[in-house]
């Protein structure tokens, strides 16, 4: 009977010894739940990616994104809409919230854009520059004003000394990229994040440094957000190693 006894309880200590390891049991403090992310039209690639290297180390967390222009995910965060978290283009939209007393915390600058002129793949109609922007026959798109990626290239212009072309006014940098993807706009400038994204359908016309502009875009939590304590562990993970890693491979620079 001891040598049958002995026998199971090899067998059972084995069995622990080789069975893989269970998940981590979720406890009190552990991120649960969906959180709310409004951000930037220019981050949507990069974000999608760290939602999915966030959700596979938090398996009870879903993240949902609102991707928009700055200005107006602004707009809707002053109506009440439901967000955990604002990711900005720009300081100017942020401050506008802090302002209002939407944010909880100081905003952090997690990241860093440039700007680069999106023309049809192979360049067909050869811009080389700002300057060419502005010759006849072209049609343009670009951001409205109040649009961070608008504002950007309207330093951009003034930095080169060119005179904005006449153009479109677009909501957010990837209604500019599709009007060229799609044929309606000869070129526009947008972010180098956006025209990599784009794959093989545009091609990308540098900016000198000297007529370039650096976005530099803050996140932060907001002050009603019904789910404080994922939204600060989504934020962490954006800004820790991992998420500037992502970013990075994104095209974005680091803050």
């Amino acid at each position: 009977m001891r040598r049958q006894i002995a026998i199971v309880a090899a067998i059972i200590l084995n069995a622990v010894a080789t069975a893989p390891a269970l998940a981590e049991p979720a406890t009190a403090t552990s991120p649960t739940g969906t959180v709310m992310v409004f951000a930037a039209a220019s981050l949507t690639a990069a974000f999608q990616a760290i939602a999915d290297g966030f959700e596979k180390t938090h398996p009870n967390v879903k993240i949902q994104f609102n991707f928009a222009g700055s200005s107006t995910l602004v707009q809707q965060i002053h109506q009440g809409a439901p967000a955990d978290i604002f990711a900005s283009a720009d300081e100017a939209n942020m401050q506008k919230l802090v302002d209002g007393g939407a944010i909880a915390g100081t905003p952090q600058i997690f990241a860093q854009n440039r700007l680069q002129i999106a023309v049809a793949a192979g360049n067909p109609k050869e811009i080389g520059g700002l300057t060419d922007l502005t010759k006849s026959g072209l049609t343009i798109a670009l951001c409205g004003s109040t649009v961070p990626c608008g504002r950007y290239a309207a330093e951009a212009f003034a930095k080169a000394g060119v005179t904005p072309p006449a153009a479109s006014q677009e909501l957010d940098v990837k209604a500019v990229l599709n009007k060229v993807a799609m044929g309606e706009a000869d070129a526009g400038v947008v972010y180098v994040t956006d025209v990599r994204a784009a794959g093989t359908k545009i091609t990308g016309v540098d900016i000198p440094e000297s007529s370039n502009v650096i976005a530099r875009y803050p996140i932060a939590l907001l002050k009603n957000g019904p789910n404080a304590t994922t939204a600060a562990a989504f934020v962490a993970f954006a800004t820790s190693s991992e998420g500037q890693r992502l970013l990075m491979s994104f095209g974005f620079l680091a803050p």
